[in-house]
């Protein structure tokens, strides 16, 4: 079922307009956001983040009620979080014996998942809308309505802090937007493995190691310096553990999303060379290799660097079977859950959940590997849950995941964890930023002890010093 956006025929003429005033050489300003009645609209019939409030028509998708924010009695920071829904029995099942009675809900990739493995299933429970934030958070969304702006000839974003930028988006770079500088809290740090299954399906350790972000976009009390001086809008470094002959690299990353007023940096600290180089190479379609080469440096963590080689539109919204609430596959053994061809169905969580459908086309003039890609962002906390990627010949080549975890005592729905790719041609994929059966489970950092941005120098990595 396709749900129709009230301003998608807006969107739809916009690049048309834009493209006529390059040809007659006009000077274009930066795209302006919603009037304020629009606006409104975020504290009646939308949530404060922008997401339709009212439940489905057939009652399968609740109303949104303020989200879950329920910290389990005597939990304690690092330890495992519970499944608040643990007791639930899945609605039903699809595999490809009942594919055609539910191929309107599923992702082409999902789809392709099916007919190549007749064992893979999704198992789909009841929908909870578990988002939250703060009330602060909120707030920030409602001003950023009003005055968040495309810059970057539409790639950027410039007049927002601290929320999401556009809640009533207009096209679909402002949707891929919303979800990179989605809410998961002011900082993160974290230990992770990295699970690569070859095509053969031998499991092997990729990568072990900490990974750190500070959401530069989400420090509650900088918002006058934020808006006042252009910065990146978080920084972060993975440093590996593991496997042993690469102990101690780490990637350091200061991301941007204004890249002409700030560009974007990534180093690397190679501990063969012991000295730290710029590396401009992690971004587009090069292979990650935290992942062995498995994914693309742009897939990690939803996307990852510019985005500049495609053009995106929004499709519409769309209600959808997407992975969510996804805290039981944290407490699985990497045994099970890690499998040959797939993860696990028995601890994956999927539910209906409606959603913004972005499709990306190549830009004029670039070259990416994925000539195609369509995202999926659920609409409650704009996370990108599932993307569709097509190579050049038209194949469906990638299938892409991310497994929402909750986390009440902040509150926030992460995807920074748990994602993840699968090589629908070769059998392929990758778990990165797992923490199954690691001593410590998404932690969250207090700052500035555990995390400030003298860790996150270039300095610093050459030293220790994170």
């Amino acid at each position: 079922m396709t749900i129709p956006t009230p301003r998608q025929s807006l969107s739809s003429r916009a690049p048309h307009a834009l493209a006529l005033a390059a040809c007659l050489g006009l000077i274009l300003p930066a795209v302006a956001a919603v009037s304020a009645d629009e606006a409104a609209q975020l504290k009646s019939t939308l949530t404060p983040l922008g997401a339709e409030r009212a439940g489905s028509k057939d009652g399968r998708i609740p109303a949104w009620t303020g989200g879950y924010t329920k910290v389990a009695p005597g939990w304690k920071n690092g330890q495992p979080r519970p499944d608040p829904f643990a007791g639930e029995k899945p609605l039903v099942s699809v595999s490809a014996k009942n594919l055609a009675e539910h191929e309107g809900h599923l992702s082409e990739g999902v789809k392709a998942l099916m007919k190549k493995h007749p064992d893979f299933r999704i198992d789909v429970y009841p929908t909870h809308r578990t988002a939250a934030a703060p009330d602060w958070v909120y707030e920030n969304t409602f001003k950023n309505a009003t005055s968040a702006r495309l810059v970057d000839k539409g790639y950027g974003v410039t007049d927002a802090f601290g929320g999401i930028p556009f809640p009533i988006p207009k096209s679909g770079m402002e949707v891929m937007l919303n979800a990179r500088l989605a809410w998961e809290g002011p900082a993160q740090k974290y230990p992770l493995n990295t699970w690569v299954v070859t095509g053969d399906g031998k499991r092997t350790l990729s990568s072990g190691g900490q990974q750190t972000w500070l959401w530069s976009y989400y420090q509650k009390d900088q918002r006058d310096k934020y808006l006042a001086k252009p910065s990146h809008y978080k920084m972060g470094a993975f440093t590996k553990s593991s496997p042993a002959a690469v102990a101690g690299e780490v990637i350091l990353l200061h991301e941007t999303v204004h890249e002409e007023a700030v560009p974007r940096s990534v180093w690397q600290y190679l501990v063969g060379q012991r000295r730290v180089r710029k590396a401009p190479s992690i971004a587009y379609d090069t292979p990650d290799t935290v992942t062995s080469g498995t994914g693309l440096f742009d897939e990690a963590f939803g996307t990852l660097g510019p985005l500049d080689r495609h053009e995106f539109k929004i499709v519409g919204k769309q209600e959808m079977y997407v992975p969510y609430n996804s805290n039981r596959t944290a407490l699985a053994k990497v045994e099970d859950l890690v499998t040959p061809r797939f993860l696990n169905p028995d601890h994956v969580r999927w539910e209906l959940r409606r959603v913004w459908v972005v499709e990306a086309t190549l830009a004029p003039g670039k070259r990416h590997v994925m000539a195609k890609r369509r995202y999926y962002i659920e609409e409650d906390a704009w996370k990108l849950v599932l993307a569709d990627h097509w190579d050049a010949q038209g194949q469906l080549y990638h299938l892409q995941y991310a497994l929402p975890y909750l986390v009440p005592e902040v509150p926030a729905v992460v995807t920074t964890v748990q994602w993840g790719v699968i090589n629908l041609l070769t059998g392929q994929y990758y778990y990165n930023c797992s923490f199954n059966e690691l001593p410590q489970h998404y932690p969250v950092p207090q700052l500035p002890q555990d995390l400030n941005e003298g860790m996150l120098s270039p300095e610093a990595i050459a030293t220790g010093a994170r």
